[in-house]
């Protein structure tokens, strides 16, 4: 490393690449030491150097300054930031295999219908589902063009945008508690070993949880995968039984009324098959006995009398 002398800030900006309000900056976030004071003046030396060198490479990388201090930090405890680097990309990389894309304002308009809708397009970049591209104002990136798409399917069948989004808010709630209980779930079973020590993890410690962090990435989706498509199935039919009446698929009318059973009959139902799912229990079985009648008399009437005699 050069023997940098004593340097006043404008020199540490020139020789750094970075403005002198940049640097102030990362003194005010942290992430720069203060300046040693000699006199009146602030003088920085061949460190202050290094650190913004390893910033502006961070950042080059990717990293946000949140980040950046954390592996700093990281750095100043003594501890290499080679482990930490590996974790940390595994962690703040893509946990998709989905591209982002580029659309023009105007193929955004013709996919909704032709019509211009600034209000929805606010709405789509406050949610992320747009960004705007710094320095062209008629182009957005597309962080995911699945769920774009999805939003184009649902206002193609009549949905509108204004209902998507406020969906959407409410989707992402729910689906960030999700993720949440996952991590909390991984980091008490998997991680707490390197997180919780006496001691801040190694060099080895974080390879080996950054490892640990790409098998486990896909875990998440797979099983919120297997789920959404359980619940879907389940909710689905309930839901069609509710609107089409008793037989699925064919519309009938609809009435209910209340009917008492016995104590020990809904303790046995619950027993099978779980409190929450007793009413639709009782339900499917009388449905099942009255066709299994109704099958039963329809049968009767095409066998012969001798059968139906000797049956008696």
């Amino acid at each position: 490393m050069s023997d940098v002398p004593a340097l006043r800030i404008e020199d540490l900006a020139q020789l750094s690449g970075a403005t002198v309000r940049t640097i102030r900056a990362y003194q005010d976030r942290g992430l720069l030491p203060r300046p040693e004071r000699r006199g009146r003046a602030n003088l920085y030396s061949d460190a202050h150097l290094v650190r913004l060198r390893q910033i502006a490479d961070l950042l080059d990388r990717g990293y946000t300054l949140a980040s950046i201090k954390e592996l700093l930090e990281a750095w100043d405890a003594g501890r290499g930031l080679g482990g930490v680097l590996g974790l940390v990309a595994e962690v703040d990389g893509p946990w998709s295999d989905e591209a982002a894309d580029r659309i023009s304002r105007a193929e955004l308009e013709e996919r909704f219908g032709g019509t211009p809708d600034d209000a929805a397009i606010a709405d789509a970049v406050e949610l992320g589902v747009l960004e705007p591209v710094p320095g062209d104002e008629d182009c957005f990136l597309v962080p995911s063009p699945q769920e774009l798409a999805v939003a184009v399917e649902l206002q193609a069948a009549g949905v509108p945008l204004s209902a998507i989004s406020g969906h959407l808010r409410e989707l992402r709630g729910q689906v960030e508690h999700i993720a949440a209980r996952f991590l909390e779930f991984t980091t008490e079973h998997v991680f707490a070993r390197y997180l919780d020590g006496p001691h801040r993890p190694t060099d080895a410690d974080a390879a080996e949880a950054a490892s640990l962090v790409r098998r486990l990435r896909p875990l998440a989706q797979q099983t919120v995968d297997a789920e959404l498509a359980r619940a879907m199935r389940l909710l689905a039919v309930r839901h069609l039984r509710q609107h089409l009446g008793t037989g699925v698929g064919t519309p009938q009318r609809s009435s209910s009324r209340s009917v008492s059973l016995p104590e020990e009959t809904i303790r046995a139902v619950e027993g099978l098959v779980g409190a929450e799912d007793v009413a639709e229990f009782i339900a499917l079985a009388a449905e099942r006995e009255v066709r299994a009648r109704r099958l039963d008399a329809l049968t009767s009437k095409r066998l012969p009398p001798a059968n139906l005699d000797e049956q008696v």
